[in-house]
């Protein structure tokens, strides 16, 4: 096939996409409210973890005569990239069509979105109290990290998955929709952490390692509770019973403790307080407080043993 042969076909594969467009309307969004812009989103998203670790991220030599000022600038700039956003979304959820947007901007979703922004940035002190946890919870859990919350502030992906959730959680408590995903899911592309918006989470929570943690919607979690990489609190599926949608994962207490590759489901189950999950169990029932779970001992293959 020579160039020309490939430009002449473009019409023709132009009609058979666009056949595919009608034939499959589940995965198309025309004529309707316009979308939050994903790229708005994470750059709001970049200038409120400036908020949260000033100097850590973004402008350099801060002092505390001029945060104020930085402080400042990265609200205000967030607040307007956020106020077009969950505007947008507001839109999109009460399912207002394209012709009619231009008279709706000027209404409620408009007062809303402003209402919105301004209790979400509201909580910012709130929400650095929990991650100064957060942190030091990474530095007492983790050995290798010789209690340095710069190297844990600045490279631990477990603390970048739950600053992300706790300022995502904020906006989905305010009912904002789309956003808090398109947030979760940012910090699980840059991580391979996928918490939730809406999990409930406690104080100091220390994610160490991290890839693979995957937490599902309606899970709950206690105050310093630590988890490792692979570990699942996801929903029990039965191939017999559809899927519900009330409580799905399960429960993990105060001080709790679960090992690699731990997989604990349903929303009936409850891991009660001080309890350590070793690695690899797999767990659908609840067990008492303070309680040791470990997998079946494996098979060791001395033969094979050097």
């Amino acid at each position: 096939m020579t160039y020309q042969d490939l430009q002449d076909s473009i019409p023709t594969i132009v009609d058979d996409v666009t056949e595919s467009i009608d034939a499959h309307s589940q995965i198309r969004h025309l004529d309707s409210v316009s979308l939050p812009n994903r790229d708005n989103v994470v750059a709001a998203l970049h200038l409120l973890r400036q908020v949260v670790y000033p100097g850590y991220f973004g402008k350099q030599g801060l002092t505390p005569k001029n945060i104020k000022y930085r402080v400042g600038e990265l609200l205000a700039e967030a607040a307007e990239l956020l106020y077009e956003e969950v505007h947008c979304a507001l839109r999109f959820q009460k399912g207002i069509r394209r012709a009619e947007q231009d008279r709706e901007s000027g209404g409620s979703c408009s007062d809303n979105a402003a209402q919105v922004v301004a209790a979400f940035l509201k909580r910012m002190p709130a929400v650095r109290e929990l991650l100064a946890g957060d942190v030091s919870a990474a530095a007492a859990g983790d050995p290798a990290a010789h209690e340095n919350v710069v190297e844990i502030t600045l490279c631990y992906p477990g603390v970048l998955a739950i600053t992300v959730q706790r300022l995502a959680h904020e906006l989905y408590k305010l009912n904002v929709p789309l956003l808090p995903r398109i947030m979760t899911e940012e910090a699980h592309s840059l991580t391979g952490i996928d918490i939730h918006p809406k999990v409930a989470i406690g104080r100091s929570f220390f994610i160490d390692h991290g890839t693979g943690v995957v937490i599902g919607e309606t899970a709950e979690i206690g105050n310093n509770v630590r988890l490792y990489q692979g570990v699942t609190l996801g929903a029990l599926v039965s191939p017999k019973k559809p899927v519900g949608k009330g409580k799905r994962h399960p429960t993990i207490e105060d001080n709790v403790i679960i090992f690699s590759g731990a997989t604990i489901l349903g929303g009936e189950t409850v891991i009660g307080k001080g309890s350590t999950i070793y690695p690899n169990v797999f767990l659908i029932n609840s067990v008492e407080e303070n309680s040791t779970i470990k997998a079946a001992p494996h098979t060791v293959h001395t033969d094979y043993m050097i």
